[in-house]
């Protein structure tokens, strides 16, 4: 393979017996655009057929961010220039990449240090081996700017325990490396400063899971699995409003969590939170592709709907932080979002062999 030029916005390089992924926009901190899921994507199929590759190492330019998600801003110039087919593109491939990355016959470490957030996430989540660093800020926060929590994230985020992905997913809140460890969005965690020894030492013959369990440190303290009992008991509830009458009542009682948790859900969009927690119902029961297929069907509407243009202007455009968000939906409304679509069901295409 020909490696890229410096200035690519993917570097993909084999280094010994590692293929690398070298995300390389640390400027716009890393945010996934189309060149790079086309670039990753056809570095994963060379290296499928390459012999003398025998693992995958994903990881970041920059000190600030493994990857901060999809480039939103453009995402919603095209949206507002009616281009829905180029932005479908994008999500297409997006979550085709989460998939082959998820079922990739060789084991993918992703070392991510610093913000990782939205596409990052799907990135990370769904790759064997997830490293993370004292840097590492974990978020899905669609919800502040009328999306969804999408990647496949209806698959991983109701397995976390305690009720935690549905914590995220309606609240946008973050996670540090203590907390990512504790519920299971990571498996290990790393110093910064030994992130480019491991990088190096992946990129030789000894195995993968030596090499990890090498440079293992013990992480942080977690501050959320220590009110674990109490996330779980509010955001087991039905619905949004039980949700927030729950949060009320542990505001009351004292625990830290809740007051933040209640003030983050008043301010995001309720249509995106009934996606979201409808999300996190059915993908208790989804498999990996249908939760991938149903990221599709709901972003096929939500591009052409009300919030998603009106968070992106407050929270990115205009930076007034006041949206105008459409009212709570009804529960057929929430429906349409999630049925088949008429024409263009995401599929899975076959690729390297």
């Amino acid at each position: 393979m020909t490696a890229a030029p410096p200035e690519a916005e993917a570097l993909i390089e084999r280094r010994g017996r590692a293929g690398v992924v070298v995300l390389n926009r640390p400027r716009a901190l890393n945010a996934l655009t189309l060149t790079m899921v086309r670039l990753i994507a056809d570095g994963l199929d060379e290296w499928e057929r390459d012999g003398a590759v025998d693992r995958i190492v994903i990881l970041a330019a920059g000190e600030r961010a493994f990857c901060a998600g999809g480039d939103i801003r453009r995402l919603y110039d095209l949206g507002r220039a009616g281009d829905h087919d180029a932005q479908l593109t994008f999500w297409r491939e997006e979550y085709q990449l989460d998939r082959r990355i998820k079922t990739y016959p060789k084991p993918i470490v992703v070392l991510a240090g610093g913000i990782t957030m939205g596409g990052g996430v799907g990135l990370m989540m769904n790759a064997a081996h997830r490293v993370v660093d004292e840097r590492f800020v974990f978020a899905m926060p669609e919800v502040g700017i009328g999306f969804f929590p999408d990647v496949g994230a209806a698959w991983f985020l109701p397995r976390l325990k305690h009720r935690a992905g549905v914590y995220f997913a309606l609240t946008g809140l973050r996670a540090d490396a203590g907390d990512a460890l504790a519920l299971g969005l990571a498996e290990t965690f790393v110093a910064s400063a030994a992130l480019p020894a491991l990088a190096q030492a992946l990129e030789g013959d000894e195995p993968v899971k030596a090499a990890l369990a090498r440079f293992a440190a013990p992480p942080g303290r977690s501050a959320l699995i220590s009110e674990a009992e109490d996330i779980e008991a509010c955001f087991s509830r039905p619905d949004r409003e039980a949700i927030l009458d729950a949060l009320r009542h542990a505001e009351r009682r004292g625990r830290a969590f809740a007051a933040p948790a209640r003030a983050a859900m008043l301010e995001k969009s309720p249509t995106s939170q009934a996606i979201a927690l409808r999300q996190m119902t059915l993908g208790r029961a989804a498999d990996f592709d249908q939760a991938l297929r149903m990221d599709y069907r709901i972003v096929s509407r939500i591009c052409r709907g009300h919030d998603f243009y009106e968070g992106v202007r407050a929270v990115i455009v205009d930076k007034d932080n006041r949206p105008q968000w459409n009212p709570p939906p009804s529960p057929a409304e929430v429906d349409a979002y999630f049925a088949p679509l008429d024409v263009g069901e995401l599929t899975f295409p076959a690729r390297g062999g």
